[in-house]
């Protein structure tokens, strides 16, 4: 049995309210903001019993405010990045906000992890809703996004994507949380294992933007397949993780798009906290956190300095408006979108 109680968080620069919500099962308590949907906390058992924050955040909303790394926020229109900063769309060419290098990321300007979300408790489940207008960050149709998130009686924390749009239009969500399982304050991640169900991924530029071409992970770095310490190769010279300063790739997710099925494993010795990862969706985002810097202090005035979290990005792959061998992020005018992602928590 999950409850969920709410709280004033803070108040925006432009006087918004912004309130968290706290699902507690019992064991594991998730809490979220209605500022970009952000998983402010999450508090899991380590081997002991004793509950740590396993999720980079800040203490308060003026701190999200100015931060830049999207700690813990859902993404949108368009996770990731999409070359150029524009792409075509039944014959018409859409041009986006470049902040990336030429490129766009995570949705722009502002995009959905600098909104604030209307809430409302279901029973056991937070509903998170959001109407992005026509023409938000360049992005055509009116788009009505809800994420759902729940927490079950196994510790499996459950994001479920869906949004409709009146015209054609481009949708691809996530959240971009960091977690470290070793506790939220505790330094880099670096000693931590993790475990990638792809045995393919998506080669890049020394912009982090795919090219189309799709490569085996067989004899590379890019071979996660079996758990692997992410301080072993997040240095190495390997093109594809060296222009990003380490692990910022994509991996094809093995099985079945539609289908929900493993994306990752990781884990902790110090704590023994483990997560499991699942997705429908056709790709993750393995960030080990190279751009994180401690300009802000974390909660508790950690420092969520470089490499202090890992992301697990569920996606469909990043620039695959501009691959047309890639899965298209095309949402149809009056079709659904829907998609799933559960990070399940556990001991060792």
């Amino acid at each position: 049995m999950t409850e969920i109680t709410r709280e004033l968080f803070g108040t925006t620069a432009d006087g918004r309210q912004v309130e968290r919500y706290l699902l507690d099962n019992g064991s594991v308590q998730a809490g979220i903001l209605t500022y970009g949907g952000i998983l402010h906390t999450l508090c899991v058992p380590d081997r002991n019993g004793e509950p740590v924050d396993i999720v980079l955040g800040y203490d308060t909303l003026a701190e999200y405010e100015k931060g830049d790394k999207y700690l813990g926020a859902l993404i949108g229109r368009h996770a990731n990045r999409i070359g150029k900063a524009c792409f075509t769309l039944n014959g018409k060419e859409y041009k986006l906000f470049d902040n990336d290098n030429g490129n766009n990321l995570h949705g722009g300007k502002c995009g959905f992890d600098r909104k604030v979300w209307t809430a409302e408790v279901c029973g056991e489940t937070l509903k998170l809703t959001y109407k992005s207008p026509d023409g938000e960050e360049g992005f055509p149709g009116n788009l009505s996004v809800t994420v759902c998130y729940s927490l079950s009686d196994d510790n499996t924390l459950t994001l479920d994507y869906s949004a409709v749009s009146d015209a054609d239009t481009v949708c691809n969500l996530t959240n971009h949380s960091y977690f470290n399982l070793a506790g939220q304050d505790s330094g880099d991640v670096l000693n931590q294992y993790i475990q990638v169900f792809g045995s393919y991924y998506t080669m890049t530029d020394e912009l982090s933007i795919p090219n189309g071409v799709i490569a085996a992970v067989d004899g590379t770095p890019m071979d996660l397949r079996q758990p692997t310490r992410i301080g072993d190769d997040i240095d190495t010279p390997f093109e594809q993780i060296a222009w990003a300063g380490g692990y910022d790739n994509n991996w094809i997710i093995d099985g079945q798009p539609g289908t929900l099925r493993k994306m990752a494993y990781a884990y902790d010795e110090t704590t023994g906290i483990t997560l499991t990862g699942y997705t429908t969706l056709p790709g993750m985002q393995f960030y080990a956190g190279n751009y994180l810097d401690g300009v802000l202090p974390g909660k508790g005035k950690s420092t969520n300095g470089r490499r202090c979290g890992f992301c697990l990005e569920s996606q469909y792959f990043p620039n695959a408006l501009h691959c047309e061998n890639f899965a298209q992020p095309i949402l149809k005018a009056g079709e659904k979108f829907r998609a799933i992602t559960e990070y399940r928590f556990g001991n060792l």
